[in-house]
């Protein structure tokens, strides 16, 4: 006979809702692929500068999430919160993870799931330890099975809800250029080892979503060198890129660019690349190369700076976030906006994090397609 939880179960996957509580005896793993899953995690938000911040959560100037954060996320319209944690700075030199710290990431996945939210943790930079060299290769992978396995032996009875990622940019620090094929090769490395650890913990683990990247989450170097991990089951991994293009707009503080799109007036305040066009070719090569495969695509993070110190220079930033979040969400991604939880001059904040409030509605409305 059918218990009335596995009722209500069959009724929320039916219906495509999170199954939230991850306390609960027997949390359910759906019956579904990644791509089945990604097509219900909507537009995502990160909790960025927080759990990853170097010299503790608040040390980046962010105070402590908050269960009523994660609710205003949710509020807004937002299904996932992409939660970027270090683990590193919290370990012993046998790199054992302090049991407070990896109850204060629970804590927060908990805030995460009781708000309905997809919730997904990674590896971040975490001190830049993985470097992808043969010479650093064995010590990296070592570190990525030891914390990994800890991690998920912490989470493997939570439902299918959470979803972990394995690493963040890896790149040889610094070094911009093209990839060499030794990189690529250890990069690709760590996909692997981070696929095989989780499975090994088992329980949930066993099927769970997981998330690998491409080099250095760039889409052209993942077109050109990703290679998907072997896996003990079908159909439960993804791929993770980010976008930030053109940087000298999205990124750089110091640049004089701050108009883009066809509503740009001044050619010297444009940037002569990664125009709308740019951005929707970008995208349709990912979904050529990994959706309509059947491999879901996290575009993991994208944003813009705000320039207060341009009059109208607001215009363009929503313009350019409402273009890249559309044209994701069109070819199959799973769009998740970068917020550092600066919400001044060269920050990309969306909530005041103390409250909770909306402090730049109309680009979350951008964002989320809501605006009228």
């Amino acid at each position: 006979m059918t218990s009335r939880r596995q009722s209500l179960q069959a009724m929320l996957a039916l219906a495509g809702l999170p199954l939230t509580g991850a306390s609960h005896a027997e949390p359910a793993m759906r019956d579904m692929t990644s791509l089945q899953l990604s097509q219900r995690m909507g537009t995502g938000w990160n909790l960025g500068n927080s759990l990853e911040a170097t010299g503790g959560e608040t040390a980046w100037g962010n105070p402590p999430a908050t269960q009523a954060l994660l609710d205003a996320v949710k509020a807004a319209g937002f299904r996932t919160v992409r939660i970027p944690v270090a683990w590193k700075q919290y370990a012993n030199a046998d790199d054992e993870i302090s049991a407070r710290w990896m109850s204060r990431v629970a804590e927060v996945v908990g805030y995460a799931q009781r708000a309905g939210l997809f919730a997904m943790i990674n590896l971040h930079w975490d001190g830049g330890w993985m470097q992808p060299t043969r010479a650093r290769q064995a010590e990296a992978n070592r570190r990525i099975t030891r914390f990994w396995t800890q991690i998920g032996r912490r989470f493997q009875d939570h439902d299918d809800t959470l979803l972990f990622a394995g690493t963040n940019e890896v790149m040889v620090e610094g070094d911009y250029s093209p990839p060499k094929p030794e990189y690529v090769a250890v990069q690709n490395g760590f996909n692997q080892t981070f696929v095989d650890a989780v499975r090994a913990t088992g329980g949930n683990n066993a099927t769970r979503h997981l998330i690998v990247q491409g080099f250095n989450t760039n889409i052209d170097h993942t077109i050109a060198h990703a290679v998907m991990p072997r896996d003990t089951v079908r159909d439960r991994l993804m791929m993770e890129v980010h976008y930030y293009d053109p940087y000298e707009f999205t990124l750089d503080e110091k640049s004089a660019i701050w108009q883009w799109g066809a509503a740009a007036r001044d050619a010297k305040a444009t940037a002569p690349w990664g125009d709308a066009a740019h951005a929707d070719a970008q995208f349709r090569k990912m979904k050529a190369r990994f959706i309509d495969r059947g491999i879901p695509v996290i575009l993991g993070e994208f944003g813009a700076i705000r320039r207060e110190d341009r009059p109208g220079a607001e215009a363009y930033r929503i313009a350019w976030n409402r273009h890249i979040a559309r044209s994701a969400r069109a070819h199959g991604l799973v769009p998740v906006y970068w917020d550092n939880g600066v919400t001044g001059q060269h920050g990309m904040g969306l909530f005041d994090r103390r409250t909770g409030a909306q402090v730049y509605p109309e680009l979350i409305q951008a964002l989320l397609g809501t605006a009228t």
